[in-house]
């Protein structure tokens, strides 16, 4: 009787074993077949719908993660029916099959996220947005979780007891991420306030920036300088610091011009009748009222104003204008302020160098001389004159 009841029992466990191996081989069966036919077939589907959102979910890994829960679903499903009676290998199977479970829902979680922000960069309204250090910032969170769900079940400690316990040591947490907790709120204030996005330029002279914003993440972001060198800084840098944003001038009609030429006052003069009457008859100076009083400078302002306003390359809608500014020792300043059409750097210094050109060419058709310090050179011509 004793060995009957004894064979029963072996027959039966190898039942529950064989059951056990059935379970296990039909679930990553079937997670196979998933990651070969049906995935592939969905990822065709989606295809050729007329969205685009299933296009980034189902070309992700966030299918192959919800394909790979089935097996360690299935098993934690299986196991107390076949195994009802707990002993030391079955609590080990349950919290590694809890732990698996835990890892690849923080995978398929964060797959989730990848895919919500390849849609984010190709929309209209998020794309110039810098929103990588957000998504970085769920994922962190997400991984956190992932941690605690982790260490509970090892532990076998409730969720709710070990976040007690995290709060305890929030200081030397704080300590420790101070980095990253503080490029996740300049990232929110950067993005909130729309301070920065990919591909500005901007400036900081303390950081030795000086070019486009490739990348703006979590902890970093990322400039390539003018001379293609990399300088990464970090988020809180931006919003405690000042930096200049050329955003705006790149949004806008025209770019300014701001150069300055210096006139030696000494040949500052009243026109002689000879010129007066030859300036009168070019195009620039209809509508200018001349007279034996007027001055040289004035007549050679006009006719750069009208200049630049003549040029392809200055928009004439916004501000124009050759002003003097406060004299110097180095003579007296004249600056041209203008706007040209094109905003690219290479367009824009050529456009300026035309008109500088132009104006130190045709200064002395005024009697008007640039001040310029006397080098080695002038001074031995006045030796040699002398």
């Amino acid at each position: 009787m004793e060995q009957n009841i004894k064979e029963l029992l072996t027959m039966e466990s190898e039942i529950r074993i064989a059951a056990a191996v059935a379970v296990v081989v039909i679930a990553y069966l079937a997670d196979f077949l998933c990651c070969r036919f049906l995935i592939p077939f969905i990822r065709k589907v989606a295809e050729k719908t007329s969205f685009k959102w299933d296009n980034y979910l189902a070309s992700g890994s966030v299918l192959n993660n919800i394909s790979h829960l089935i097996p360690p679903v299935a098993f934690q499903i299986a196991l107390p029916l076949l195994f009802p009676e707990h002993t030391e290998w079955t609590v080990l199977l349950v919290k590694a099959l809890a732990i698996y479970t835990i890892v690849i829902s923080c995978r398929l979680v964060n797959a989730f996220i990848s895919s919500v922000y390849a849609m984010s960069s190709e929309s209209e309204v998020l794309r110039d947005k810098p929103m990588k250090g957000v998504y970085q910032m769920l994922k962190v969170i997400m991984v956190f979780i992932g941690a605690i769900l982790t260490i509970g079940v090892l532990l076998e400690k409730d969720f709710t007891a070990l976040l007690a316990g995290i709060g305890a040591s929030a200081a030397v947490l704080m300590l420790v991420f101070k980095d990253t907790i503080l490029g996740v709120v300049a990232g929110i204030q950067l993005s909130a306030h729309d301070m920065l996005r990919p591909g500005d330029w901007i400036m900081m002279d303390r950081h030795g920036v000086n070019g486009e914003v490739e990348e703006v993440t979590l902890n970093t972001v990322k400039v390539r300088n003018w001379d293609n060198t990399i300088v990464t800084v970090p988020p809180y840098a931006l919003v405690s610091d000042s930096f200049k944003n050329w955003r705006g001038m790149r949004e806008s009609a025209g770019r300014r011009v701001a150069r300055v030429l210096y006139i030696d006052m000494n040949s500052i003069r009243f026109c002689t009748p000879e010129e007066l009457a030859r300036y009168s008859t070019m195009k620039w100076a209809e509508g200018v009222e001349m007279g034996p009083e007027t001055v040289n400078l004035k007549l050679f302002r006009v006719a750069a104003e009208n200049y630049i306003r003549s040029m392809d390359g200055t928009n004439t809608d916004l501000m124009l204008l050759v002003r003097q500014l406060e004299p110097t020792s180095e003579g007296l300043p004249l600056q041209f302020y203008f706007f040209t059409k094109a905003k690219d750097w290479i367009s824009h210094e050529k456009t300026a160098a035309d008109v500088i050109e132009h104006m130190v060419a045709v200064m002395p058709q005024f009697g008007l001389r640039i001040y310029q310090r006397p080098s080695g050179l002038d001074i031995r011509k006045n030796e040699v004159s002398a």
